[in-house]
């Protein structure tokens, strides 16, 4: 899909892989920064970190990033309403300062209930929003007169009722390392996706399908048709999915372990009848079955809501099954937009991972089979 690619970068044929950590539970994930440092010793690109209503995006790329040396350091996403757009901006500045350029900022909406139920800000117009938020961070990097925007979201300086009237345009004091700081924006609809092409320099997608990349081709292509010339060019827009690598002898025990994942963002995820993930997966026509997930989840039956989550579009959305299978259904995802894979996983599986998407077939196989009699067991000590 892509030329002139570095030649030090690992490559897993037309793709790159990076290590997505993921949302925190009750604290750091545990193996958080051995498995982000063989990730790293693996040749795996970037590393990515997440935020909801518990722990922040950036401070554990700051902390885990400070002990590593190559690997780009993402925000998958960091949200809109967590900050202003300036402070977004510094934030992404002060770590590609500290970390050498190695920052990637991944921006997100997030949805209705997190953003007016734990930031206190409004949701509509997301769209509108986005587009002033990433022109800000623009005009900060860009560092060349202090920052005005006309709103009506961000208005900078800030005037009218309820103000002092004292605010003025302002400029970055620091100078930062790189104007054209990498931002990538996380999206699901046909038009958030074709505003990051037009704005952005990358797509998060999230439950992507190789089988809806012709619609996803076009949405990008509308966006291309509106990019600005000072933009990177459209042939060097990343699109990175995060999506689940599995290498197990048997397809039904991998997906038990995606199934509990797709159905928290079908069920639990989003208002009942606001739901930006489940909207992906309608489009793809599992409209019934995520009905069905979602009646569960919310009747507290999650359980039952696991179980009914099909096998079919566990393996549409993810890599599971024997390594030769994943090696061969990743044909498919190689002719897509996608130019990277972000896994996640422990250190161990890492490795397994790597081997099965180009490494040696022989390797995975029996990397998968030491992984899934760890697994085996993990399970009948938990019973």
């Amino acid at each position: 899909m892509r030329t002139g690619r570095p030649s030090d970068r690992h490559y897993a044929g037309d793709v790159r892989l990076g290590y997505t950590v993921g949302y925190w539970k009750q604290g750091p994930p545990p193996g958080a920064l051995k498995a982000i440092r063989t990730a790293e010793r693996l040749g795996f690109e970037s590393v990515w970190t997440a935020e909801a209503y518990g722990s922040d995006a950036f401070t554990p790329l700051a902390w885990w990033g400070s002990h590593t040396k190559r690997i780009q350091l993402g925000t998958a996403v960091a949200q809109l309403s967590a900050r202003t757009p300036t402070a977004a901006a510094m934030a992404a500045l002060t770590l590609d300062h500290l970390s050498g350029g190695r920052a990637i900022l991944g921006l997100g909406v997030s949805g209705p209930q997190v953003v007016e139920g734990w930031y206190g800000q409004p949701f509509p117009k997301p769209l509108a929003r986005t587009r002033e938020y990433i022109a800000i961070i623009r005009d900060v990097l860009a560092r060349e007169n202090p920052v005005t925007a006309a709103g009506p979201h961000y208005p900078l300086p800030l005037t009218g009722d309820h103000t002092t009237g004292l605010g003025k345009p302002l400029k970055a004091t620091v100078h930062p390392l790189r104007k054209n700081l990498p931002i990538y924006l996380a999206a699901e609809g046909p038009k958030n996706i074709a505003l990051a092409a037009e704005i952005a320099d990358g797509w998060l997608p999230f439950l992507f399908s190789p089988r809806a990349n012709p619609e996803y081709a076009g949405y990008l292509a509308e966006g291309f048709a509106e990019r600005g010339p000072a933009l990177r060019s459209a042939t060097d827009f990343e699109v990175a999915v995060q999506l689940a690598v599995i290498p197990h002898p048997d397809v039904e025990t991998a997906a038990d372990l995606v199934r509990p994942t797709i159905a928290l963002y079908v069920g639990g995820m989003g208002a009942k009848g606001t739901n930006f993930h489940r909207n992906v997966l309608d489009r793809l026509g599992y409209e019934e079955a995520c009905d069905r997930i979602q009646e569960l989840y919310l009747a507290g039956r999650k359980d039952e809501a696991i179980k009914a989550v099909p096998t079919k579009l566990v393996e549409e959305v993810s890599l599971i099954g024997p390594p030769e299978k994943i090696r061969r259904e990743l044909d498919a995802w190689e002719s897509s937009v996608v130019t990277t894979l972000l896994v996640q996983g422990p250190a161990g599986a890492l490795r397994v991972i790597r081997d099965t998407i180009d490494g040696s077939l022989t390797r995975a196989r029996l990397g998968s089979r030491m992984l899934a009699s760890a697994l085996a067991r993990t399970q009948r000590r938990a019973r």
